[in-house]
């Protein structure tokens, strides 16, 4: 939620293309909604420019080096969305120009998807009911499309107990112990777990514990994590872990209160899209690489024991969806309008996300080509949807299909508001030193 200097950047470089932008959308200060043209059809970008903790690194330094020791970085790729999007808005927008297109073009760069935070609020706030479609982007190893089911539904929360303290030798008797609640609902899960559907998933860690041995700790919290297949039965299942906390706090004496982190649908996304993605996949390729780019890809992967394939040159073959047990913020708008997803590929293949590793090549060239050829296959996406009622029209029909017979309603409970302090004691800490490596300029366009 602190993605103030990127929103700003995004704001900047927009607004000089002649996008209109908003900034704090649905309460959240670092959200960016852009849009140009006016009426139907509408068809929205959604992407998310955040980083990760401790994921500072030198760019192209296969060794160790971060930027600013402990500080936040780019260790999935996200600061690749920006331009991908951004590209893709501007081409549009010019060929919607030159052509006299009807149509609304937005641009929708969500804060905090690590952590599941801003597309529900958004959906929920209204700025998806009036689009037409949708497409998802995310940086991959490859380019590809799919249809189906992406990932899982979840929902986090954390539960802190409160109880009475007193000395764990002299007199324990007097005291509410918080953590045995903590323990007391860890344990009620592990119980429950015999009796979940194997759809399931459910994972915890204790973030509050107590002071020292000899004090009874009178504050206590546990963060879960509640996945499943679907949106109904991740509540189904979060609901009882919420009786599990009520049963753990009447056996304690102590009581507990809840907030609500974040949720997630899982992605659904359009078969007819993603046909219509495909072909301009087709047409617009991986790209040429350099005999040095693939030189340092297999160098990379060699010094991470992975297998030395270099680069990709064909495409992913089109197909359905495997669903993974991943979550991502965006699955709640695929509910709400009909969504279709691009990968583009601008990292190396076998650097996993979420590692420092995953940063190295985050600015190199073959992040740039992979970038640009996504942005292509984008543009040519959303030109298709903007200029084709009939497959529009097919989209919305697929849309229907899919959702029939699960009627989407928000996860978030009606008073949960976006956790605006989320990460801001770390970036206070490192922005210092992270603003002298800054960019202080802003893109020209021709």
């Amino acid at each position: 939620m602190q993605e103030f200097e990127s929103s700003k950047f995004l704001k900047e470089t927009l607004e000089g293309i002649g996008f209109k932008v908003e900034l704090g959308g649905a309460g959240m200060p670092t959200n960016v909604w852009a849009q140009w043209g006016s009426g139907k059809p509408k068809i929205v970008i959604v992407t998310e420019i955040d980083a990760l903790p401790e994921g500072s690194q030198a760019p192209d330094s296969m060794p160790r080096k971060p930027l600013v020791q402990g500080a936040p970085g780019h260790m999935e790729g996200h600061n690749t969305h920006g331009a991908v999007a951004v590209a893709a808005a501007y081409a549009l927008k010019r060929t919607m120009e030159r052509y006299n297109l009807p149509g609304t073009v937005a641009v929708s760069f969500g804060p905090a998807e690590e952590q599941l935070i801003s597309r529900p609020f958004l959906v929920r706030a209204g700025y998806f009911k009036d689009a037409d479609a949708a497409i998802l982007i995310h940086i991959g190893d490859n380019m590809r499309t799919t249809f189906g089911f992406r990932n899982y539904a979840a929902i986090s929360a954390k539960f802190t107990f409160h109880g009475k303290t007193a000395h764990g030798a002299v007199a324990p008797w007097e005291g509410k112990d918080a953590l045995d609640a903590v323990e007391l609902m860890s344990i009620g899960f592990d119980k429950l777990r015999e009796h979940l559907k194997p759809t399931y998933r459910g994972h915890r860690v204790i973030t509050m514990g107590g002071i020292q041995p000899n004090i009874i700790p009178d504050l206590a919290q546990i963060w879960w994590y509640i996945r499943d297949a679907s949106g109904p039965a991740a509540k189904e299942n979060f609901d009882k872990l919420v009786n599990i906390a009520k049963g753990a706090a009447l056996m304690t004496g102590t009581t507990f209160d809840m907030e609500f982190v974040a949720s997630a649908w899982p992605q659904l996304a359009n078969k007819v899209i993603a046909e219509a993605i495909q072909k301009n996949i087709d047409t617009v390729g991986l790209p040429k690489w350099t005999d040095d780019e693939v030189k340092f890809a297999k160098e990379f992967q060699t010094s991470l024991n992975v297998k030395p394939v270099g680069l990709n040159t064909e495409p992913v073959k089109f197909g359905a969806a495997l669903q993974t047990f991943a979550s991502n913020d965006s699955g709640d708008v695929t509910w709400n309008v009909p969504t279709g997803t691009l990968d583009f590929s601008a990292s190396i293949p076998g650097v996993s996300p979420h590692n420092w590793q995953a940063a190295v090549a985050k600015t190199s060239s073959i992040a740039h080509k992979g970038s640009v050829a996504g942005a292509k296959v984008l543009a040519a996406s959303m030109l298709d949807l903007l200029t084709s009622p009939d497959l529009l029209q097919r989209a919305k029909d697929q849309f229907r299909a899919d959702t029939k017979g699960t009627e989407y309603f928000s996860l978030l409970p009606a008073p949960t508001k976006p956790p605006l302090d989320m990460n801001r004691d770390m970036m206070e800490k490192y922005r210092p030193e992270m603003r002298k490596h800054y960019l202080n300029k802003t893109p020209k366009f021709n």
